[in-house]
């Protein structure tokens, strides 16, 4: 029997509607999008669908969309492009303790570079205060760049009130919407970012597509050199297969946006219920301002793989890894300010369109059965 799957921050399924979309396109619809013939135009036309499709569902215009291979390259694209771009401006960049990877990484190569970074600290919720940032921002700072929601506590930041903070001292600002887009409304307008990244697989569509919106004005040094693709932003043959799937994605995600996240927070809050009969846990993240699937439990004194490598029907993903003699907490729940010992029992639980309640009573019981033996 398949395990019951609470991980949809991590990865989600291909919808139904996405796939049935995508499959002419394995072999009807092959020729290159550059191509001036029919076979070209019909997957040139292709593209510019799923673009508007995308545009529509982040209330931006098509044409500041580009299309990626994922979130990763977003991000490193508009970080590294920022920054190169406009390095005559400043060398100061701001971001946050609890950013993903794909920006973190990015700051910490760009130190390297020349430039200086600033990592703002977030309250025991995982949310930025304003007043950080504005003490954080100097006459050279020419980029923010702060996540919309977090992936690990869920956990939505002002991103509109950082904007217009911003605006007021003329820096740009980046946002990694990985795990915001079709679980919470993003509407571009009403962030008032210049920079926005996108990522299929988080909302039913397929792996190694993403986007990077891209304000009419703001200038990028690029990453992909080649041939003038994509505005001659990102050089590469597109990838019509997946960007059909994203297209699709985003009009199905604009489509159900209400009833997914009523359908998800009455899930989470079912879970949540139901392991509040346990003693010595937590739950974390921002009760007021968070994405409706995400649930972060820490469970005390239990170790988070331990626990999971008893719960073989539930999966999941810890927040603390165990080692040979440590236990290392995620940059996430140690920028919290999480206490030790309920820090390296975290496990966050996502839920999403296919989860059922009857799922969660399951995974709930055999997650209240297995901490209760643990602590035997």
């Amino acid at each position: 029997m398949q395990p019951i799957y609470l991980d949809y921050n991590a990865t989600t399924p291909i919808a139904k509607e996405v796939a049935d979309e995508m499959r002419p396109y394995l072999y009807d619809f092959f020729g290159n999008p550059s191509s001036s013939h029919t076979y070209g135009r019909a997957c040139k036309k292709a593209v510019e669908k799923g673009r508007k499709q995308l545009a529509a569902l982040l209330n931006c215009e098509a044409s500041e969309l580009i299309f990626t291979s994922g979130g990763t390259e977003s991000n490193n694209y508009a970080l590294k492009g920022y920054a190169f771009a406009n390095r005559s401006k400043g060398n100061h960049i701001i971001t946050s303790t609890i950013e993903h990877p794909a920006v973190s990484e990015v700051c910490k190569y760009l130190e390297t570079e020349g430039f200086e970074v600033t990592y703002l600290p977030v309250d025991n919720t995982g949310r930025v205060q304003l007043s950080d940032l504005e003490a954080a921002i100097r006459p050279e700072t020419i980029l923010i760049s702060v996540m919309y929601a977090n992936n690990e506590v869920g956990t939505l930041q002002p991103i509109t009130e950082i904007s217009e903070l911003a605006k007021k001292h003329g820096i740009a600002v980046h946002t990694d919407c990985a795990q915001a887009v079709g679980k919470v409304p993003v509407d571009i307008q009403e962030l008032g970012v210049d920079l926005l990244t996108v990522a299929g697989h988080k909302f039913y569509g397929p792996k190694g597509i993403g986007a990077l919106y891209i304000a009419k004005g703001i200038k990028l040094q690029k990453l992909m050199h080649g041939a003038d693709h994509e505005n001659n932003l990102r050089a590469g043959t597109e990838n019509v297969l997946e960007i059909v799937g994203l297209g699709r994605a985003a009009k199905l995600a604009k489509a159900n946006l209400q009833v997914s996240f009523v359908h998800d927070k009455s899930l989470v809050n079912r879970m949540k219920q139901a392991l509040s009969v346990l003693d010595d846990i937590q739950f974390n993240g921002n009760t007021d301002f968070c994405l409706p699937n995400t649930l972060s439990v820490s469970f005390k004194n239990i170790v988070a793989n331990t626990l999971l490598s008893n719960l073989p029907q539930v999966a999941a993903s810890a927040g603390a890894a165990c080692h040979t003699d440590s236990i290392s907490v995620s940059a996430t729940l140690a920028a919290m300010n999480l206490d030790q010992s309920y820090a390296m029992g975290t496990i966050r639980f996502s839920v999403g369109k296919y989860s059922t309640e009857d799922e969660i009573d399951q995974a709930a019981k055999a997650i209240i059965e297995a901490v209760q033996k643990l602590r035997e």
